[in-house]
């Protein structure tokens, strides 16, 4: 007999059982415990931030990574920016990332342009993102290694991707997407971090990014990784902020452990 796979739920997983057992299952037997651990309720949980981020009306929608690279230039072109952006992102709001890019872009944002341009203007047109004289520095790095080493693209893996000076997990796993079109992994921001350590959606709780990346990539079923990102990062910016969290106004809040606790 074929061997039962999982519950839907979980369709690339199949489960194996001891010799015998197939007959077992197919007489209406109890099914067989689930190998994998999931966090209760999660399904339910994840329609309702769906449903609150219908309207798609947040930072990240109007003025996240997406919206900030020119999607007419040639692709080794759009895919530099993409990088850029994700770069100037961090610890950074998206309206910021957004005015810096603007005005990247303006003074034509290409990798020639960039090793041409001296620190002080690059320093300007960036600044107020977050740690901008480190960017200025991270920048000129990256883009002298972009076009020494990978004839002015970007890396197409995350390990090469991590390599580059100022380029964390997150932006990596995002670049893959958004430039590469290719899901490598889930990219944990603060607020995925923050979000899925009140909603249980990690066994237990992480301290770092990284730590509840390899947490949700083991039980969150792959074709969610690619939209899990903006759609809790959406949500953490309108409603599950870091601070005050507008638990009154959160469809999960009978469902929520945290909310639960305030």
């Amino acid at each position: 007999t074929a061997v039962p796979r999982c519950s839907r739920r979980r369709k690339s997983v199949a489960i194996a059982y001891e010799p015998g057992q197939e007959d077992g299952a197919e007489q209406g037997d109890p099914e067989p415990q689930r190998l994998r651990w999931e966090p209760r309720d999660w399904r339910q949980q994840l329609e309702r931030i769906r449903e609150m981020r219908r309207n798609r009306d947040a930072p990240v929608d109007e003025m996240g990574v997406e919206k900030c690279y020119d999607s007419s230039a040639p692709p080794q072109v759009m895919r530099y920016q993409v990088l850029l952006s994700l770069m100037l992102s961090s610890q950074t709001k998206d309206q910021v990332t957004s005015a810096a890019m603007q005005r990247l872009r303006q003074h034509g944002l290409t990798i020639d342009r960039i090793l041409q341009m001296d620190d002080a203007t690059l320093g300007q047109m960036i600044y107020p993102v977050g740690f901008w004289r480190n960017k200025v520095k991270y920048i000129k790095q990256t883009t002298a290694i972009l076009k020494q080493k990978y004839g002015g693209d970007i890396p197409r893996t995350v390990e090469e991707l991590v390599q580059l000076p100022g380029v964390g997990p997150k932006m990596a796993h995002l670049a893959m997407t958004i430039a590469w079109d290719s899901v490598s992994g889930i990219a944990v921001d603060t607020h995925v971090h923050r979000i899925t350590n009140r909603l249980k959606w990690v066994k237990k709780e992480t301290r770092h990014p990284e730590e509840t990346r390899v947490a949700l990539e083991d039980w969150l079923p792959r074709d969610l990784w690619r939209e899990i990102n903006w759609l809790l990062v959406g949500f953490g910016q309108q409603t599950c902020l870091p601070v005050n969290p507008r638990c009154n106004e959160c469809l999960n809040r009978d469902l929520c452990p945290a909310a639960k606790r305030r």
